[in-house]
């Protein structure tokens, strides 16, 4: 590893309280594709992108919180902490977890992605907090992961359990449209701008054919999460 990738890992250790028996594991679950394509492209061998220990993570969360919601919620129903894990482990939420413990600033990223704003990326860094998650569960197992990473989650657990907030808007939206009006809402690519690099995208949400709301974003994929949102925000203030 190059000096400032030990550096940044030693300060993200520092970070959490953990030190890592194999502290590659940590390194690869901050490089994001984009850094190892890169770097991959000058030559290097020793890397890999975090991709493969995504997968893994969101395993070992999904399995993590279920238990935190079987144990600390005795009362609730099947569909109900369904739910609530759906929503405790989508990006909105994880990504907000790697903002509150700042793993942000310890992700390397390729060039284009430091421009276009990546380390505020919900996808970026939720997929990065899915490969912490991983890399510490093969470091330390599920202790390890329960201690450093649950503790925040459970603290948005609880927020969606008594319905203080929303964070899945994509299916809030069509839970209500579904339930109130037997219709899906239909997302639509209105325009796009900026240079390759630094693209951002414009969606309407729509419903019955009548526009909602139109959401940018730095993907399609956000754009419509922000299309949601606004949506869901303009139907409350109508109380619909």
């Amino acid at each position: 590893m190059k000096e400032e990738e030990i550096k940044r890992i030693i300060e993200l250790m520092d970070k959490i309280e953990y030190r890592f028996y194999d502290p590659s594991l940590l390194f690869t679950a901050l490089c994001h594709s984009s850094y190892a394509h890169e770097e991959k492209q000058r030559g290097r061998k020793d890397i890999e992108s975090n991709e493969r220990l995504e997968f893994l993570g969101d395993a070992v969360l999904n399995l993590l919180m279920a238990e935190h919601l079987y144990k600390n919620y005795p009362e609730a129903p099947e569909g109900t902490m369904a739910k609530v894990k759906a929503a405790a482990a989508s990006e909105e939420v994880l990504a907000q977890v790697a903002r509150d413990i700042e793993l942000n600033r310890y992700i390397f990223l390729g060039h284009g992605e430091e421009l276009n704003a990546g380390r505020e990326r919900d996808s970026i860094l939720s997929g990065s907090l899915e490969a912490l998650a991983a890399a510490l569960y093969l470091d330390g197992g599920f202790k390890v992961v329960d201690r450093i990473l649950i503790p925040h989650i459970s603290r948005y657990v609880s927020q969606i359990i008594e319905g203080k907030v929303i964070f899945d808007y994509k299916t809030a939206l069509q839970e209500l449209a579904q339930e109130k009006y037997k219709a899906l809402p239909k997302y639509v690519l209105v325009r796009q701008e900026g240079p390759p690099h630094m693209k951002k995208f414009f969606v309407e949400v729509k419903l019955k054919g009548r526009s909602l709301a139109i959401g940018e974003g730095p993907s399609i994929k956000d754009a419509e999460k922000n299309a949601a949102k606004l949506a869901m925000e303009k139907l409350k203030e109508m109380g619909l």
